[in-house]
């Protein structure tokens, strides 16, 4: 269907939108419309307000074993004349539990308290219109969180302690700690009015490309295992490392002045000894015992009868991929195709704000084909919005051959707003396709990622730096040709289970153990069993409950069972219309004090500290990720050197005549 010219307008409107938002950066000022974007920031003249109030942000974490406890401090100060309210946005990692928060303030020291999201709110804003001071921390996606901070008064320091609990996993024996520093900008379009106050969070500032922060960044890692640690490393920052033996490592970074908060710090360890097998941990409870199982599988099998595979790629080349993502990928994709059989087929999709895809059909992977799928690829620069979703339907459109086992790879930095959209349409379309991610980025979008692939039945895949392409797309091709372990089941003999999560477990593609929660009543005793197929032979796993002791050591596993579970009960963590589902969701945040869509926590001080009440909204900016092109922010080319903007001018008229002129998906073959 051809797009109407209604649209045209609408696209004039946009291009209309985007000055205006170039003009707000300049003057400080945001309009309250339905257009939810990030903007640049531009330091105002007015010495007297000070609009980068986060001095410092502090990360300690220390990891036994599998099991990482993180303290995040974020440092507030005023260094202005007039009293502020100051609101942040950060991100944390997709699995982990926030379930503790402090506010220090004036040589007070406050503790938060869990509460329903509305209720949490009502007493953050009356404690700012009373002249309090306050903190307010909400869970805008699983791994997006807010952090509100009202009447900093000149002279204020203010820290704010934030716990978190979560599991560190293991794929091939290497264990793998993230910690996510900031959040990438994200792409929403225009959204009615009601979505557009949910996605307020979108609308933040960010530091102009190749500006640094004045806040600093401190990051330190206990990592202690109880068995010789080898092959310690850190490939994002540069590090210092101090053993106190071999099974204990303290982490630190080499140059604090090296601003660590633009990118994803990644630690990996391998263990030696008995950890490395499966395990049973107990925990009991005053109210509820927990339960953590880890099961390794099975050796990986060598494929003896593989059915025709076939592939479609889904590539982004909206404005945040630009440069060393697009180059990345087209080295993904070149020895992706490269290495396909000669029974698979493969196809493309590029996405942006409108899709082109290579083929009506895959094709076969012969050199033509794929010279045609690099030099499409070579042809993009990056630029527009990620609109993943329109893209979905395209490829999902596309026939599938009956003789051949379909996988859609999307290859993405991440930064869209409408996850949930993406997860319907995959949840859609189970059975008949399987979904891997490819994340690519210093800072990528991994609760997208891991939804994808967890939601789809695949695998997320990250790449952080260009030279891990082939490795990286080595593994993919291994993995998606032989699950390890397919039909898994578990089962439990003489011990009273229940409430479990995963409640089913999807099949394992990846060298990583298969990891389960609960609750359990009774005396520990009896067995877990766990079977399914390698291959064409069966697989059975059994592990005995009697013997191991519950440790009050093992408190973390509640918070771990609780993330789990709402994570379960959300769908990646969304929110839900569901009213009994909100309930239950919510109750089981008040009685873990723990952050959720519907539980928040507010600190407040009983002092009135600002006596008019009045003082000045100010969004902290956050840096781009590292590597990412000022591509991904609106109004950014009104920075630009002139030359380049007569280019990206001419750029966008012909995309609007040729969106006018002719069908949204181009084809190439």
């Amino acid at each position: 269907m051809k797009i109407r010219k209604w649209r045209c307008l609408f696209l004039a409107v946009c291009m209309f939108t985007a000055c205006s938002s170039a003009v707000h950066a300049e003057t400080g000022e945001r309009d309250d419309d339905v257009t939810s974007a990030p903007y640049f920031f531009i330091q105002d003249g007015d010495p007297s307000i000070d609009r980068l109030p986060l001095k410092g942000t502090e990360v300690r974490t220390s990891i036994n074993g599998i099991i990482a406890e993180t303290y995040v401090t974020q440092t507030y100060a005023n260094e202005g004349e007039h009293p502020i309210s100051a609101s942040y946005v950060f991100p944390a990692s997709t699995r982990v539990s926030v379930h503790g928060m402090t506010m220090e303030i004036g040589g007070q020291r406050i503790k938060a308290v869990i509460k329903e999201k509305e209720e949490a709110e009502q007493d953050y804003e009356e404690a700012r219109s009373e002249g309090k001071s306050a903190s307010l921390l909400e869970e805008k996606r699983s791994n997006v969180f807010t952090m509100d901070v009202a009447n900093i008064m000149p002279g204020d320091t203010v820290r704010i302690e934030l716990h978190y609990t979560e599991m560190v996993e293991s794929t091939d024996g290497v264990c793998q700690f993230v910690f996510p520093t900031v959040v990438g900008p994200r792409y929403a379009g225009v959204l009615d009015t009601e979505d557009a106050e949910e996605a307020e969070w979108v609308e933040t500032p960010y530091l102009e490309e190749g500006v640094d922060p004045e806040s600093t960044y401190d990051i330190m890692v206990n990592v202690s295992t109880g068995v010789p640690i080898t092959d310690l490393s850190c490939t994002t920052h540069d590090v210092d490392v101090e053993w106190k033996k071999n099974s204990e490592a303290k982490v630190t970074l080499s140059d604090p002045g090296d601003f660590a908060g633009d990118r994803d710090f990644i630690l990996e360890y391998q263990m030696t000894g008995e950890e490395l097998e499966s395990g049973l941990m107990l925990y009991e409870g005053e109210e509820e015992n927990y339960f953590l199982l880890t099961m390794q599988p099975p050796a990986r099998y060598e494929p003896t009868d593989i059915v025709p595979r076939e592939y479609i790629f889904v590539l982004d080349v909206s404005g945040s991929m630009n440069g060393y993502p697009l180059d990345t990928a087209r080295e993904l994709i070149r020895n992706m195709v490269r290495n396909l059989r000669s029974t698979d087929r493969f196809n493309l999709f590029l996405f942006s704000d409108i899709v082109s895809e290579m083929s009506l059909q895959s094709v076969e992977a012969t050199e033509e084909n794929i010279d045609c799928a690099l030099k499409l690829i070579d042809m993009q620069e990056g630029g527009g919005g990620t609109e993943l979703a329109a893209a979905l339907d395209d490829v999902l459109a596309v026939p599938a051959r009956e003789d051949a086992a379909r996988s859609v790879v999307v290859i993405t930095d991440g930064y869209i707003y409408d996850e949930e959209e993406v997860f319907q349409k995959i949840r859609d379309h189970l059975g008949e396709t399987d979904f891997f991610s490819f994340g690519i980025g210093s800072s990528v979008n991994r609760s997208l990622m891991e939804g994808i692939a967890g939601i789809g039945m695949g695998e997320a895949f990250i790449v952080t730096e260009e030279a891990e392409a082939e490795e990286t797309a080595e593994r993919f091709r291994t993995y998606v040709e032989a699950p390890i372990l397919t039909d898994i089941q578990v089962s439990f003999e003489g011990f009273d289970a229940y409430d479990t999560e995963p409640s089913s477990v999807p099949t394992l593609f990846a060298s990583r153990p298969v990891v389960l929660f609960g609750k359990w009543r009774g005396e520990p005793g009896g067995s877990i069993r766990i079977s399914g197929k390698a291959g064409n032979e069966e697989y059975t796993q059994e592990i005995q409950v009697s013997g191991t002791e519950p440790s009050a050591e093992h408190e973390a596993i509640r918070y771990l069972w609780a993330r789990k579970k709402v994570e379960a009960l959300t769908a990646c963590g969304f929110a839900t219309e569901d009213e009994e589902t909100r309930e239950e969701i919510t109750a089981i945040g008040l009685a873990h004090s723990m952050v959720t869509p519907y539980t928040s926590f507010v600190a407040v001080l009983d002092e009135v500290r600002n006596p008019e009440g009045e003082s000045m909204d100010v969004d902290q900016p956050s840096p781009l990720p590292q590597g990412v092109s000022g591509y991904a922010v609106g109004g950014y080319l009104f920075g630009a050197e002139p030359e380049d903007l007569v280019l990206a001018v001419l750029a966008v008229l012909a995309v609007v005549t040729g969106v006018c002129g002719r069908r949204r998906r181009k084809r190439w073959l």
